[in-house]
């Protein structure tokens, strides 16, 4: 039994008062959120200028605190004054969007003093009418109502229908195996969604498997291939989809679209033919997450370790002839997938380094070649002679490992152990490559090229 924290969203179904209510609270969290942005944006702006001029860093205009707290009493004390209309939305509305004010800074501040890991991120900008609508409910009354598992309660709107039986969480709620912490409401894909953040006991069931193991490649022409020789095709929804959105995007091409230069409007045509490329697109985006649930709940369900290779998705994506493929397929999605639910299970995952050269190593004999193109689709050893699957033998390659983790830390170790290291191909061949690590600058085809010649 483990206690966790997880999402249940529903998707909801307002009558045309309801939904001005929703539309009027994100409206209102944008409100908060643009107007606390505009005063920390005045203050630092006021504190650079000041400091053009040479004055002291002690006599410039005090910081303005950005925490959650001291936004949200700053806002009590002007509300009345920029948004007479406050008192027709929930509180919550304007505290969840100085919140995720307050969140933004923080993160963007612990990026510029290099305290967050990741991609640098700039500062806060301004939400426009277009953003996502969202709104949070942390207090008030708010929940699951009990008649017929089909309403929930949001503050200030009042009882909302759903479009699908909350059954599952009512249970856990009835039983006590689950609190919930805060309600969410988000107009996605032309449709408003209710998301609950609940603290639940989970008892989630043994692998099958526990002693098993399994290494998952990853690829564009199959989904994944397993160790144990299992394929999982690829469904390509997108590519299934392409002749019906061509369809459509030729289609709003033709009508009156939205010109920012002329400020022209959108004719009624184009806003219809839009809402049915969404459509298709969030059907695209279902079935692709549902094959993948398929798949990542199957995975640690069967067995007790499960590895995966830490794949450059972002630099995949660069690639114009791979990146419509690339995004079809979920990879990211797949790994985020398998991690959560491997914690709730109590199964282990493994990610191989990223120059760990799964493709490369022969799975018989662990002779690892120097080049090896995307066009070989079979793996031929020299040394043993193996002729295989090249996606089966970086999955053999993975899955072995979780055998080797105990002796060595490093998913590559046993091409750099000294006793046992498997023979290699010649070492002007191998340099850089070898050991899943990138070769010094300059090193490439023309070096390979001189040494033949030597």
């Amino acid at each position: 039994m483990t206690v966790t924290i997880q999402a249940y969203r529903f998707a909801l179904g307002p009558n045309p008062s309801q939904e001005a209510a929703l539309r009027s609270h994100c409206g209102a969290q944008r409100f908060a959120y643009n107007w606390g942005l505009n005063r920390i944006r005045a203050n630092l702006d006021q504190r650079r200028v000041e400091k053009s001029y040479g004055i002291p860093s002690e006599k410039l205009t005090p910081l303005v605190n950005w925490s959650a707290y001291s936004l949200r009493k700053d806002w009590n004390t002007v509300k009345a004054e920029i948004a007479p209309w406050w008192p027709e939305n929930s509180k919550e509305a304007y505290a969840s969007g100085l919140a995720n004010l307050a969140t933004a800074l923080a993160n963007w501040d612990a990026s510029r003093n290099n305290k967050r890991k990741g991609r640098p991120l700039g500062f806060p900008r301004f939400k426009g009418k277009r953003s996502v609508l969202s709104c949070r409910f942390t207090t008030g009354s708010f929940g699951l109502v009990d008649r017929d598992r089909r309403h929930v309660k949001l503050p200030r709107i009042g009882t909302v229908r759903t479009l699908e039986s909350t059954r599952k969480l009512a249970r856990h709620v009835d039983r006590g195996t689950a609190r919930i912490r805060s309600a969410t409401v988000s107009f996605r894909s032309g449709r408003w969604f209710v998301s609950f953040s609940v603290e639940i006991q989970r008892a989630a069931p043994p692998s099958a498997r526990p002693d098993s193991s399994v290494g998952v490649d990853l690829g564009v022409k199959s989904l994944a291939v397993l160790s144990t020789g299992e394929v999982i095709a690829n469904p390509k929804h997108l590519e299934a989809a392409q002749r019906e959105l061509r369809r459509l995007q030729r289609q709003a091409a033709r009508r009156i679209g939205p010109d920012k230069r002329t400020k022209q409007k959108p004719s009624s045509r184009w806003r219809k033919t839009q809402a049915r490329i969404t459509r298709l697109h969030t059907r695209i985006a279902n079935a692709r997450r549902d094959g993948l649930h398929k798949l990542s709940t199957r995975l640690v369900r069967e067995h007790g370790a499960i590895v995966i290779e830490d794949l450059n998705v972002a630099g995949m994506m660069r690639n114009r002839r791979l990146a419509r493929h690339v995004a079809g397929i979920g990879m990211a999605e797949l790994r985020r997938q398998v991690e959560y639910k491997a914690a709730w299970s109590g199964v282990k995952v493994h990610t191989a380094d990223r120059w760990f050269p799964s493709s490369k190593t022969c799975s018989g004999c662990g002779v690892v070649k120097a080049k090896l193109r995307l066009s070989e689709r079979t793996y031929h050893c020299h040394a043993c002679g193996l002729v295989l699957d090249r996606d089966l033998n970086a999955a053999r390659n993975l899955a072995a490992l979780v055998e080797r983790e105990a002796s060595s830390p490093s998913c590559g170790a046993r091409l750099n152990e000294p006793d046992g290291n498997p023979p290699k191909t010649a070492p002007w061949d191998a340099a850089g490559i070898a050991t899943g690590r990138p070769g010094p600058s300059g090193a490439g085809q023309r070096q390979h090229g001189n040494a033949l010649a030597r």
